[in-house]
């Protein structure tokens, strides 16, 4: 019997991981439970194991008993307080696990999936996959191993949920450290990650040693390397970029494959003007925004990309509408512009203690420089609605010109249409027209036979009793 309790404990410590001490505590609880149950009238039980040899002792109100007295109801109810203590000590033990193992990537088997979700079995417990952290265009099947890396460890009633997500950019990372040993030995350092989960992902790298090449690490021989973590988040495209100290090489390398032509900086509002050439700029800014958009999160910065023309152009209308205002002038218009203030919003967006220190005036002045910049911000925007009404009511009614011009035309078509006479059919007046053809030809070959008789006729008179050659 003892040396049946001490393999039961062990075995429980080894598949729940639960601590044996915690179990022997169980176990005691358990059956102190179905002492007070046995012996309704005990004031005083006290239950102790033998942790060695597992050798029990029961003392109830000072008198040593045997536990094996206990009735059948007093062994339910230890049995039940032993389950319940054990499950306790799961749950804290799965805890106690992967609480500190959040932001770490698991292996997991795909189990079940209920409405999208999907649970994965780990090597203790159970993950929850919701269906907002897989990949977009990713079709999961019960039986799939996959990656993921834990978000969020959270106790849910009776169990402890573990929440997994294929779509985090700490993933990237993670993959990155399985796949490439220098980025696992901190000599290929990444400095930054921008996803978008199943398009594209842009990462940032840097070497710690200057006779390793981060980039060329993380490609690996052949690709090797990048074409296993491309494969283990569904084939979704991974950029990767040199990083560099230097803003403006940084986002000309987080803008690649694009070719840029300058970036210009303007620090106080953290945004970077990128000029392009013409047949870069479809490929700077990518599908839909992507590659800007990716890049601007990978540096940090907000990124605005147009041709030089462009900004020219929009340093211009700058120039002039700063120009106009009495706070500012044309002198202080053109240090606001060459400073990187390229349009009336660049100088809303900022406060006045920037704005007084970007173009060297006092508060006051600057303050005045904002509420004229406002106004005329104000105004230019009402014009623009008036603009857009105007454009509106133009094209409605040159909509409804065109409309009407192509009822008419139709309805004229149909007129002609029904005054031009069939040409099959048989109508009245074609019939008469085709009833009196017929009579002509008749009666043209009436008169033709008729002169044909009188030229016989003669022919026989001229020749007397002779028979003529030309038969009647």
């Amino acid at each position: 019997m003892n040396g049946d309790l001490l393999r039961l404990v062990e075995v429980i410590r080894r598949e729940k991981s639960i601590d044996a001490e915690i179990v022997f505590e169980g176990i005691e609880l358990a059956l102190v439970s179905a002492a007070k149950k046995h012996f309704g009238d005990a004031e005083e039980v006290a239950i102790t194991i033998d942790r060695e040899t597992g050798q029990m002792q029961m003392t109830v109100d000072g008198e040593q008993l045997d536990p094996a007295g206990f009735g059948r109801i007093a062994a339910q109810t230890a049995k039940q307080v032993i389950i319940q203590k054990i499950r306790e000590a799961e749950r804290a033990s799965l805890m106690e696990n992967y609480a500190d193992q959040v932001g770490t990537i698991i292996t997991g088997q795909v189990t079940r999936i209920e409405h999208g979700s999907c649970v994965i079995n780990l090597s203790r417990g159970e993950g929850f996959l919701p269906k907002s952290e897989q990949i977009p265009g990713e079709t999961l099947h019960v039986g799939d191993r996959l990656r993921a890396i834990i978000i969020d460890v959270r106790e849910s009633g009776a169990n402890v949920k573990i929440v997994l997500s294929r779509t985090h950019p700490d993933l990237i990372s993670r993959l990155f450290e399985l796949e490439v040993p220098e980025v696992a030995d901190r000599i290929v350092v990444i400095e930054a990650v921008a996803r978008e989960p199943g398009r594209r992902t842009k990462v940032a790298v840097s070497s710690t040693d200057s006779r390793v090449d981060a980039v060329g690490a993380c490609v690996g021989i052949r690709g090797s390397r990048i074409k296993n973590i491309v494969a283990e988040v569904a084939n979704e495209k991974v950029d990767i970029a040199r990083y560099n100290e230097s803003p403006q090489v940084f986002i000309s390398e987080a803008l690649k494959p694009a070719q840029v032509k300058e970036v210009l900086l303007n620090r106080d509002i953290n945004r970077a003007t990128v000029l392009a050439g013409e047949d870069q700029l479809s490929l700077a800014i990518g599908k839909k925004g992507q590659n800007v958009r990716l890049a601007a999160r990978l540096a940090g910065w907000n990124i605005d990309i147009m041709t030089p023309a462009e900004y020219d152009q929009q340093r211009a209308t700058a120039l002039e509408q700063l120009s106009g205002l009495e706070a500012v002038g044309a002198d202080l218009a053109t240090e606001l512009v060459t400073a990187g203030y390229i349009s009336l919003a660049d100088v809303a967006e900022v406060n006045t203690e920037i704005l007084a220190r970007a173009a060297g005036v006092e508060i006051d002045r600057a303050q005045q420089i904002m509420e004229q910049v406002a106004a005329l911000v104000v105004e230019l925007e009402a014009r623009a609605a008036e603009e857009k009404v105007l454009q509106e009511a133009q094209a409605e009614a040159e909509a409804e010109a065109k409309a009407k011009a192509e009822a008419e035309a139709e309805a004229e078509t149909e007129t002609e249409t029904e005054s031009e006479p069939e040409e099959t059919g048989g109508g009245t007046d074609t019939k008469a027209e085709v009833a009196e053809i017929e009579a002509d030809t008749e009666t043209e070959k009436q008169n033709a036979a008729e002169n044909t008789s009188a030229e016989n006729t003669v022919l026989k008179a001229a020749d007397g009793d002779e028979p003529s050659e030309v038969q009647p």
